[in-house]
């Protein structure tokens, strides 16, 4: 792997994470920005010229990562992969959706009048989106060759991609109103996933595994993300009814799968998601711009996965360099440093060396009160 020293050693540590097994510190993800380029800016002369180039531009977008990782350096568990995404939920744009892509953002437009006039949900090859973004696939991967992997995109998964195409407040009265119909399209999602996954994973595959960018994660085989941020607005009862089978099934053809849960409304879905044999680890976001996943009223969350054997994976952002190590301070003594991912934003490389300084002299063989 081109521009990371410990390719090697970080493999059997992420390895080893999934596991459950001793890392001896916890992983991190750490990235330094280089002396001179801090704070981080693409250059004007590299910088895509349109959103259509910026998001489906192959040259365009390996030109742009290539200089991301020259200006930077990947410490701890931290690897350079390639993030060729057409937004999060890209799945529904395969099935129907119109894309609309934004600077910072992707919006997929409703496209579901009536369930019964919509066809069956399925795997399309001839789907309009998905050959532009398999194509990027392809193009971007004969660019990069074997430097770094590129990695799976967003696609999304069960009601999450079922709001997109039908429009949230329509999808929650769907419920209410046509229990069975939603349940029978919601495994339409769950059937053509994986295929969609397939197709990708052809070109992601690396050195035997396979990353995922947006949570910075590898592993061997199948490695992914699993979601429903739609929960937020489901009871209990509802959950399990549309969801919950959805995520098992999932499980099942992949590898190794980290759950991202997202919002305080989504908590109370802990026990279900629990019962989820597949699910390896937990990531949590306290949502848009909320505190970050070391504050002691989260402790119940990462109770919960702990007791149930998953592994944590936990974002440090909230304060500067200082605030970050006596946040994480508690987390390590609290869970131990064995399956334990710590993801922190890009950083001064001074302040990475000195964070990596201190996690290798305080966060090693910790055990852990829990």
């Amino acid at each position: 792997m081109r521009y990371k020293k410990d390719w090697e050693a970080t493999k059997q540590r992420f390895e080893d994470y999934w596991k459950g097994e001793n890392t001896g510190r916890p992983l991190m993800r750490v990235t330094g920005v280089k002396p001179g380029y801090y704070p981080f800016q693409i250059p004007e002369e590299i910088k895509s010229k349109s959103l259509e180039e910026k998001y489906m531009d192959p040259e365009s977008v390996v030109r742009r990562y290539r200089y991301y990782c020259e200006t930077h350096e990947f410490l701890g568990e931290s690897f350079p992969n390639l993030n060729a995404d057409f937004g999060p939920g890209s799945l529904a744009a395969y099935l129907g959706s119109e894309i609309e892509f934004q600077d910072r953002t992707v919006w997929f437009h409703p496209c579901v009048e009536e369930w019964e006039d919509y066809p069956e949900l399925k795997f399309n090859p001839e789907n309009k989106w998905f050959k532009k973004h398999i194509r990027l696939f392809e193009e971007c991967k004969k660019l990069i060759g074997d430097d770094f992997p590129i990695a799976i995109p967003d696609l999304m998964e069960n009601v999450d991609v079922l709001a997109s195409l039908r429009g949230s407040m329509d999808l929650l009265y769907d419920m209410i109103e046509e229990d069975n119909d939603i349940v029978k399209r919601v495994q339409q999602v769950t059937d053509c996933y994986q295929q969609y996954y397939d197709a990708f994973y052809k070109y992601a595959q690396y050195e035997g595994g396979s990353a995922y960018t947006v949570f910075q994660i590898f592993g061997s085989g199948k490695t992914q993300k699993l979601q429903c941020d739609f929960s937020a607005l489901l009871s209990p009862d509802y959950f399990r009814t549309y969801v919950l089978d959805s995520l098992k099934q999932a499980t099942k053809s992949l590898d190794h799968v980290l759950y991202h849960l997202d919002g305080p409304e989504s908590i109370k879905h802990m026990d279900a998601l629990m019962e989820v044999e597949g699910i390896d680890a937990l990531q949590w976001t306290s949502g848009d711009h909320g505190p970050d996943g070391t504050m002691e009223e989260w402790d119940v969350i990462y109770d919960k996965a702990r007791a149930a054997g998953k592994q944590l994976w936990v974002k440090v952002y909230t304060g500067d360099l200082k605030d970050w190590i006596r946040n994480t301070d508690r987390i390590v003594k609290k869970y131990g440093s064995k399956g334990l991912y710590l993801f922190f934003n890009d950083m001064p490389l001074e302040w990475a060396e000195e964070l990596m300084d201190y996690a290798e002299k305080n966060w090693c063989d910790v055990k852990g009160s829990f």
